[in-house]
């Protein structure tokens, strides 16, 4: 379910304006900014589901997939922060 989730979000925030039920004005800059927004709720939901566990009404095994899943997406997240980084560094040595 965590991969689903995070596959889900790559594939919302990776996609090109227009090709799916998003408007034609949303941007490159707006799919980045899902995915950042994406990978605080992770984070947020782990808090919460750490909280819920440490005060007894919630359970460990809830807590773990919360934090591997905020794990992935924030793995996910760096990834293509790396790609994009390296992207960015090709075009910058291209010759004009």
């Amino acid at each position: 379910m965590a991969i689903q989730a995070i596959g889900g979000l790559a594939a919302g925030a990776l996609q090109a304006p227009g090709t799916s039920g998003a408007p034609a004005a949303d941007g490159f800059g707006a799919s980045l900014g899902r995915l950042v927004a994406g990978t605080e709720a992770a984070g947020a939901q782990a808090n919460e589901a750490v909280g819920r566990m440490l005060d007894g009404s919630g359970d460990v095994h809830d807590a773990m997939i919360a934090l591997q899943r905020a794990d992935l997406t924030l793995q996910l997240t760096v990834q293509i922060r790396n790609k994009l980084v390296s992207a960015y560094q090709e075009i910058m040595r291209m010759p004009i």
